[in-house]
């Protein structure tokens, strides 16, 4: 069933629907990806069961139900740090598809358990509750041509509806799985949230996790088996201020930052020209009383990354020297007063790693795609899928289905193109996994 609210649309809404971005922070390896022939088989065998022929015509029968759903999240807000009331929310919604083992947290994740026959291992998807975007943004949807637009509409109240949706049909249909099967709504995914919701739980239960999925975005084709790590820092500068010209002499924050920027700019640049891929951003700088007062205190956040993690401690070292240098000179010049200080304080670190590509449960993955008409994709991003990534357990991120762009901005857009396939897909992964009882 489409959406209900097609009409015609017009052609340069069509020629923006039919591009598929690139989610921001992934790369796509575009090497030839192999896929043995068996998991080519064993995806056939399972898709062409009955009972997952029965959930997949039921799948596409509630479409326009999971799309709802996807509203419905997107507008209730989820503000980093602030994800409570959709929290309590989507476990709720947990219940009304079925699952009676519905708990929250203590960092604030949803988690709802489903056991398995056998229940041998645990398989864990996920999505996550929390926006980007900040308290008192407008969160309702609007629909011009079919398409829907609000702040996170996709990422990720796609998500979010998408497990809703596995849920539905798990239990509608009495589907069994032999593995158990979480499925979790997340906290902390965005920015400084620094993945503190799956940090939580591969703290308190990793040792009970044997594969984690992440359901981010749209894209149906993609599988994220690779970790992109990164290194965030608030560093601030702080020393007595004064007046411009009385205070003159004073050391002063603002040129010590100044140098440390200039210090790290010329040594990061010529790092990254060579060996792993890196980057590196100052995004934000502050501080200050006036134009003509030595400010008492100047900040900036930083953001690095890499896809080798020897490589980000190389360059988190670059930085660290820069600002040690900085703070130097600037009190070697002063004339008068006390000597500058700096914080440097840690505000992110994502881990970087990754699943090899014949991993038994990428293979599975791959196949699945491959079964869809699918050309298989293998991307390295930064999701909830990073801390599991960096342990070696079998994890992946997929996209949840439809079409969208502008992620992380006011026009945020999701577009129901055969979204249901994409929820299809997620699936035939998870039972592929967690394996059809009998």
């Amino acid at each position: 069933m489409k959406f209900s609210l097609r009409i015609l649309i017009p052609v340069l809404m069509l020629i923006v629907i039919g591009c598929t971005p690139q989610t921001p922070n992934e790369e796509n390896d575009e090497s030839e990806i192999f896929v043995e022939e068996s998991y080519v088989n064993e995806v056939e065998e399972l898709a062409e069961s009955a009972k997952i022929k029965e959930a997949m015509e039921f799948i596409r029968n509630m479409d326009e139900e999971t799309v709802q759903n996807q509203i419905a999240i997107t507008e209730i807000p989820a503000p980093p740090f602030q994800e409570e009331v959709r929290a309590e929310r989507y476990a709720e919604m947990m219940q009304e598809y079925g699952l009676d083992q519905v708990e929250i947290d203590e960092e604030g994740n949803v988690i709802g358990k489903r056991p398995g026959t056998e229940g041998e291992q645990t398989i864990v998807i996920s999505a996550h509750l929390d926006t980007v975007f900040p308290e008192r943004t407008n969160v309702e949807v609007e629909v011009r041509n079919d398409t829907l637009f609000a702040p996170g509409i996709t990422d990720d109240a796609r998500g979010l509806s998408v497990l809703l949706a596995l849920i539905n049909t798990l239990e509608t249909l009495d589907i069994q799985s032999a593995d158990n099967i979480w499925f979790m709504g997340t906290v902390g995914e965005e920015g400084l949230g620094d993945l503190r919701g799956v940090k939580h739980l591969f703290e308190t239960e990793g040792d009970k996790i044997d594969a984690f999925i992440s359901i981010d975005g749209s894209r149906a084709s993609r599988i994220v088996n690779k970790a992109l790590g990164s290194h965030r820092y608030r560093v601030t500068f702080e020393g007595p201020g004064g007046h411009s010209w009385g205070a003159f002499g004073t050391a002063n924050p603002a040129h010590a930052m100044g140098r440390a920027i200039t210090y790290f700019e010329d040594n990061a640049s010529q790092f990254v020209k060579t060996g792993p891929k890196t980057s590196y951003n100052i995004g934000r700088i502050g501080g200050g009383t006036s134009v003509n007062s030595i400010p008492f205190e100047n900040w900036m956040e930083i953001d690095m990354r890499s896809e080798s993690p020897d490589a980000l401690q190389q360059i988190d070292g670059i930085m660290q020297d820069a600002i040690q240098k900085a703070l130097i000179e600037a009190n070697s010049i002063k004339t008068q007063g006390p000597d500058l200080t700096v914080d440097i304080d840690m505000i992110g670190n994502r881990p970087s790693g990754e699943i090899p590509a014949d991993v038994p449960f990428v293979q599975r993955a791959l196949a699945v795609s491959k079964y869809f008409g699918q050309v298989p994709e293998l991307t390295r991003s930064s999701t909830d899928a990073n801390v599991s990534i960096s342990m070696g357990i079998p994890s992946m991120t997929i996209g949840g289905g439809g079409n969208s762009g502008s992620s992380h901005s006011l026009d945020e857009w999701w577009y129901n193109e055969d979204g249901y396939k994409g929820v299809q897909r997620a699936f035939i992964i998870l039972m592929a996994e967690t394996g059809l009882a009998e």
